[in-house]
């Protein structure tokens, strides 16, 4: 339950910063920038629902004051929806890296996204991944599965072995 939010919340945050990030790139400038470069400008959003394998998700589709934007990550509906899908779980497992949210907005066929767009992204994303882990967990979970593996991390300047423990907890409603 936790985890299909948190994942569709992730799959909201990045969608939504991707179109951004595409509409900034098309126009020539950032929102609220003033630019000489600026070849349109921006005019509200407009909803829609997308339905993904996580739920229908409701995203804020920028607008232009000339002609039309549609991002192009949900014209190959699937194919995106997956990519993006396993950045979040990604982000999930492993935390928020750069280069993944970067490699996937390049494979999209999204050009032109500096560092710093791509590192804002990742902030967006790394906060709702915070918020997933520091969540409360209420309520009685009879079922509690613990494991333990002991990958070599780096701390300190020296590589060692480090417990991480897995805790895997069932509530009384499965």
């Amino acid at each position: 339950d936790g985890d299909v939010d948190f994942l569709k919340e992730g799959l909201r945050v990045l969608t939504q910063a991707v179109m951004e990030a595409e509409v900034s790139s098309l126009i020539g400038a950032e929102r609220y920038e003033r630019s000489e470069k600026r070849s349109n400008s921006r005019n509200g959003h407009r909803k829609r629902e997308w339905d993904t394998l996580v739920g229908t998700i409701d995203l804020q589709i920028p607008k232009l004051r000339k002609g039309s934007y549609f991002p192009s990550m949900l014209e190959p509906r699937r194919k995106a929806e997956k990519a993006l899908l396993s950045v979040v779980q990604e982000a999930y497992v492993h935390g928020v890296s750069t280069r993944k949210v970067d490699e996937l907005v390049e494979s999209m066929g999204i050009q032109g996204l500096s560092k710093s767009e791509v590192s804002r992204i990742c902030k967006e994303l790394d906060d709702v991944v915070q918020d997933f882990k520091n969540r409360p967990l209420e309520g009685m979970y009879p079922y509690l599965w613990l494991d333990a593996t002991f990958p070599k991390v780096r701390e300190g300047g020296r590589v060692q072995s480090m417990a991480f423990v897995i805790a895997i907890g069932v509530r009384d409603t499965g």
